[in-house]
């Protein structure tokens, strides 16, 4: 197959998958956020480089009180437990993406330390996209730009793109989202410019890693021209 370099998922359908099995939306968050590392792990084997996880977006925080509050403040310290040790053992490394000012403190010192526990690591690299809109990091990179003073005849895509959350983070070359929605949901739209789309009917907790080879297949079996044509 043809793996891409960088994987962007949208880990939607928790809630639902909850409620379908008479449980409180909360506990359809916890099995998400313990099926993360499962797919990470088949990412790894299968040579994948990056992902990037959607994991709770700007206009999230209008959810009910009981689900942001787990999202924001109980489900970091599921992550932190399942990431600390794994995250050394399969050479992964860990970063935040996100307007950090708004994450509770606790929560960004857990993921913060998951960023420095992590940071030589060579393997696969999961970002985490944590209070992350697309529309929301394009206003911050344009505010940085007038903090510094550029002016417009000196504006280009390169520099545009090292303002960034993670500038050095590649384009996203796979798009995949889980819970029969077909959506971006203003995930990374800047990064997603020439991404392929899959999307894929199975609830997120349901989606598993014989899924995600199905949507590197998909991946594989396209032409990818970049606004050129076939040859």
């Amino acid at each position: 197959m043809n793996i891409p370099k960088h994987i962007a998922m949208v880990m939607d359908g928790n809630g639902r998958w909850a409620v379908k099995r008479g449980k409180p939306r909360t506990y359809g968050h916890q099995v998400g956020g313990e099926h993360i590392f499962k797919i990470a792990e088949k990412c790894h084997e299968l040579g994948v480089k990056y992902i990037t996880l959607y994991a709770f977006s700007t206009e999230n925080w209008s959810r009910p009180t009981a689900e942001v509050h787990f999202i924001t403040r109980e489900l970091p310290f599921l992550i932190y437990n399942k990431f600390k040790s794994r995250l050394k053992s399969n050479n992964m490394k860990f970063l935040l993406s996100g307007r950090l000012e708004g994450i509770p403190k606790k929560s960004l010192e857990l993921f913060r330390e998951l960023e420095q526990t992590s940071k030589d690591n060579e393997g696969l690299t999961i970002v985490f996209a944590f209070n992350y809109g697309g529309r929301a990091e394009i206003i911050d990179v344009c505010k940085n730009l007038l903090d510094i003073n550029i002016k417009s005849s000196e504006l280009t895509e390169d520099i545009f793109r090292s303002n960034l959350y993670l500038p050095n983070v590649p384009d996203v070359d796979l798009v995949i989202r889980a819970g029969n929605e077909h959506r971006i949901s203003n995930f990374l739209l800047w990064q997603i410019a020439y991404a392929e789309l899959y999307m894929s009917e199975k609830l997120w907790p349901d989606f598993t890693a014989k899924d995600l080879t199905k949507a590197i297949e998909f991946y594989s079996n396209r032409n990818r021209k970049f606004g050129k044509i076939s040859v």
